[in-house]
């Protein structure tokens, strides 16, 4: 086996022909471009004002300009933001503001609401950049040209900085201490050790999800530290993704169970006209899987078809496709660098086989919720934390769960709060009472439901419903907007107030 040196960068001066990265438009990426790159943006965002410890946030596609922020952000000690690219200008406006970022670099293709955004959050003129053209913003080469390419002073260990929903719907930044040292002085690919993947050893990493996700982004990341070349895609198109894999002998990628939904959906002659024998590793997470979808794609795919349980906040357990096979349901034992442990509500750790709320320990260091220290404490206990799913754990560790988070939705493998499409809703004046939750969807795994309560004077019907489905257009990102509205003569409340949701979802959902 080849050892790799330690990170991108010590990589890239060893061997600077090799091509690291293949854009979505197929242009070839050598290690000495991408490395030239991150160190100019790195001397651009301090020429700009950053200092250790501060942050920047970017709205971008798939591409080489994000992975150029991302290297620069982990050796300059920055907090890199990625923001989803699907919400609307308030959203951003949101994570902008409450991460303190003192950048933003976007993309011309969501110039006009990330201009909005920087608007509404005081960022000043002088420090928004965007690669292409738009209004409102200095050009991105302008961080670049210019600046030195050789390796920054100074170089120190900076982290990503993603947003994830919160109890009261506004997302909430998941901030880990920087390390304070030499980038190379950390395991910067050793993630993927967990799932089998080695230095080097003719790996080849797809990226098919956006890159803005914590997961995707930190399997790109580390594939490219332990020197897989990565393919990015920005569109997924399930018959692309085939293609490419064969035309680059891609070995592993991240995916999510809807991606398997859409791929088996695929003619049985399109399916057969690829070779995808080069994939070693196809992991899956984010989402529960059917368990029919599971074993479809292990037959096509083999048993390179994984899977993983984590959060945003950390992780997790893996369990391969015999795991699986052996125990259908589960989504494996704890990672070498987490604890797996099952809580009741009262704090007390249960016994194998019996159900609680699912709490994880990472051995790599902690993290609090940005500027919320509540949510912060809420979540732990000792030095566990959870994100609120349920779930046992049987006599040999094996992680089954059997709820998600109280009211989460999960779309297309992206996590919805209702809190945020509630709040919306209930800005609108014909609405008395909203509730929000998933409903089963065929393609995406669940589809946003609205149920409302009309307001005196508002008669409930069709031409309200498409009023209250307009003015959520303008309020939320296209995945968060309900599907369909229903009205109900009263919400279904206890005395105190509580929503009675479950009770509400099953009058709605499918005989």
């Amino acid at each position: 086996m080849v050892e790799a040196p330690n990170g991108f960068w010590a990589q890239a001066q060893e061997d600077p022909d090799r091509t690291v990265l293949t854009a979505p438009d197929g242009t070839p990426w050598s290690a000495a471009r991408l490395h030239r790159e991150s160190n100019q943006l790195v001397g651009g965002l301090r020429s700009a004002g950053l200092r250790e410890g501060d942050a920047f946030a970017v709205v971008l596609p798939n591409g080489a300009e994000f992975v150029t922020a991302y290297l620069a952000a982990l050796q300059a000690g920055f907090y890199m933001v990625p923001v989803n690219h699907h919400l609307v200008a308030p959203e951003i406006a949101w994570i902008v503001a409450d991460s303190g970022a003192k950048v933003l670099i976007a993309h011309e293709r969501f110039g006009a609401a990330a201009r909005a955004a920087a608007d509404e959050a005081g960022l000043p003129a002088g420090r928004r950049f965007a690669v292409g053209g738009a209004d409102g913003f200095r050009p991105y080469r302008e961080l670049l040209d210019g600046q030195p390419a050789d390796p920054p002073a100074g170089r120190t260990g900076g982290w990503v900085m993603n947003y994830t929903s919160g109890t009261t719907g506004r997302p909430r930044g998941i901030r880990r201490p920087l390390p304070g040292r030499a980038p190379e002085e950390q395991s910067l690919g050793g993630f993927l050790g967990i799932f089998g993947i080695r230095p080097f050893d003719g790996n080849v990493h797809l990226v098919c999800s956006p890159l803005y996700h914590t997961a995707v982004l930190q399997f790109a990341g580390a594939a490219l530290h332990l020197g897989h070349p990565l393919v990015v895609m920005d569109k997924w198109r399930p018959e692309e993704m085939l293609r490419l894999i064969e035309a680059h002998r891609c070995t592993h990628t991240h995916m999510v169970p809807t991606q398997f939904h859409r791929l088996l959906a695929l003619p049985e002659e399109t399916r057969a006209a690829y070779d995808v024998s080069s994939l070693r590793h196809a992991i899956h997470g984010a989402a529960p899987c059917p368990d029919h979808v599971k074993r479809a794609m292990i037959d096509w795919w083999g048993g390179c078809v994984e899977e993983y349980y984590a959060a945003s906040e950390g992780g997790g357990a893996f369990a391969t496709a015999e795991d699986w096979l052996k125990r259908p349901g589960t989504v494996g034992r704890a990672w070498p660098i987490s604890e797996l442990a099952v809580f009741d509500d009262d704090g007390n750790r249960l016994p194998p086989g019996e159900l609680g709320t699912v709490y994880m320990r990472m051995t790599t260091g902690g993290f609090t919720y940005h500027r919320d220290e509540d949510k912060t404490r809420r979540s732990r206990v000792g030095d566990f934390f959870t994100v609120g799913d349920l779930g046992y754990l049987d006599e040999e560790g094996y992680l089954f769960l059997r709820d998600r988070k109280i009211d989460m939705i999960i779309s297309g493998g992206v996590n919805i709060y209702p809190a945020e499409i509630e709040a919306a809703l209930l800005t609108h004046p014909g609405v008395a009472d909203a509730a929000a939750f998933g409903l089963p969807h065929d393609d995406w795994g669940e589809e946003v439901k609205a149920v409302v309560e009309a307001a005196p004077g508002h008669a409930p019907g069709p031409a309200l419903a498409e009023e209250i489905l307009e003015h959520c257009a303008d309020r939320l990102a296209g995945y968060k907007r309900p599907r369909s509205v229903d009205f109900v003569p009263e919400m279904p409340r206890d005395p105190n107030g509580k929503l009675y949701k479950r009770r509400l979802r099953e009058r709605f959902l499918p005989d």
